[in-house]
């Protein structure tokens, strides 16, 4: 049935496995990324400290992922997967520690959470590349999408159960449970069953494999153009959602329970797109719909940065945040489809690697300049500049998009010229 299209995958025993624990550690992780920054914010009163504390967790994410994909691609993923997890599992003790002894520095917090940072970098090729070892190719977009469904639903849930364990307990207790929900994965990787695949013995140095990564991930037409595409998404619209807070707080003149509002409404529309997406992609086809969210992507954005009620940009990020997540699917599904198997995990990190590093750059610029000239002008700006480099290239080089169209829809040995 179509309809249950978006829920397929998990018809697989190991999708199934990691999904599930894929989706507890998250929760745990929400809760430690809430909890964190609140305990640098209570303690220091400082948003710079707030924001160091941010910036250490998510920056090491893209920069170290080429390292994890030069590893990922000689080595047995599974294994390598459940050693980064023991040792993010390691990290969360160790806060947990530090809170329990009132050890818990803005200096040491900061320390800890960059270190499980780069552990999590390193690690995320190797989950990421185990997808299409999972399920079957015509079940790759929706694994995706459901492994965003899962994120965004711990988005929702985590800081909740984050803010309920603060309250009745302590940030000790949010540690700690972020702590045990590393267990779930664990068990899940100990479960897993795989077939074995050739692994080539290491062509030399990290940095040469790094390289070899770099050189396919430009040599393939798909992988190039979709990599190109998500780096000025992340540059354009994507700083819209660390600017959340401001936009409640600045804009609309409100505390943090719009704040918390408005991280709602973007998780559960990246839920909703999340689940539908395979349904449309079945029906109408992977390219199209892909097509139609690059469009819809920023005429979204558009609708919540111009939003003169707080109500109606609420309503708008709902459609953000399905919009949003139809692009990262679909070109992310693009990448997985498009790279080599033997590079798959090398061929992911520089995608990702592309997103983890432009988003705080957009975030960087975008922030100061909405300081001077609105943040709804400059979000509504960002969002027009992807519209019209989408349209731009539609006209000019039309080629250029169909790349990232299925494999299957070129004869065989046919290179879209790019």
């Amino acid at each position: 049935m179509r309809g249950w299209t978006a829920f397929r995958p998990l018809r697989h025993r190991n999708f199934a496995l990691v999904w599930s624990a894929a989706a507890i550690s998250n929760i745990g992780t929400w809760m430690e990324t809430v909890a964190v920054g609140d305990l640098v914010a209570h303690r220091t009163g400082q948003a710079g400290w707030t924001a160091l504390v941010a910036a250490a967790g998510f920056l090491p994410m893209g920069l170290m992922g080429p390292i994890g994909g030069a590893i990922a691609d000689h080595v047995d993923r599974r294994r390598f997967m459940f050693v980064t997890t023991l040792l993010q599992t390691v990290c969360a003790a160790l806060l947990a520690v530090e809170a329990a002894t009132d050890h818990a520095s803005p200096g040491a917090v900061v320390f800890v959470v960059f270190a499980a940072g780069c552990v999590a970098g390193i690690g995320f090729p190797a989950y990421q590349s185990m997808l299409p070892d999972m399920v079957p190719q015509e079940d790759l977009l929706a694994a995706v999408s459901l492994g965003q469904a899962q994120f965004n639903f711990g988005r929702v849930i985590g800081p909740a159960l984050a803010g309920v364990a603060i309250a009745v307990g302590s940030y000790t207790a949010a540690f700690t449970i972020n702590t045990i929900s590393f267990g779930a994965m664990l068990l899940a990787l100990l479960a897993l069953r795989l077939d074995e695949r050739d692994r080539p013995p290491p062509e030399g140095s990290i940095l040469s494999r790094i390289r070899v990564g770099v050189r396919v991930a430009r040599a393939e037409p798909g992988v190039r153009v979709a990599t190109l595409m998500i780096a000025v998404a992340a540059l354009t619209v994507s700083p819209f959602i660390g600017l959340i807070p401001a936009m409640a707080r600045v804009r609309f003149h409100s505390d943090e329970v719009l704040t918390s509002a408005f991280v709602t409404a973007q998780g559960l529309g990246a839920v909703a797109g999340a689940l539908l997406v395979p349904t449309l992609a079945e029906r109408f086809g992977r390219h199209r719909v892909l097509m139609y969210g690059l469009l819809a992507l920023p005429a979204s954005v558009v609708l919540y940065g111009a939003a003169p009620t707080s109500a109606l940009a609420f309503v708008a990020l709902l459609l953000v945040g399905g919009t949003y997540i139809s692009v990262l699917g679909g070109l992310g599904t693009v990448v997985q489809l498009r790279a080599p198997a033997e590079l798959r995990a090398r061929v992911l990190s520089i995608y990702f690697l592309a997103l983890g590093t432009l988003y705080p750059i957009g975030l960087a610029i975008q922030g100061p300049i909405a300081d001077r000239v609105g943040l709804g002008e400059v979000t509504v700006a960002g969002a027009l500049l992807l519209l019209v480099v989408v349209v731009l290239v539609r006209a000019v080089r039309p080629e250029r998009l169909l790349a990232l169209d299925d494999l299957e829809a070129y004869p065989a040995g046919e290179i879209v010229p790019v």
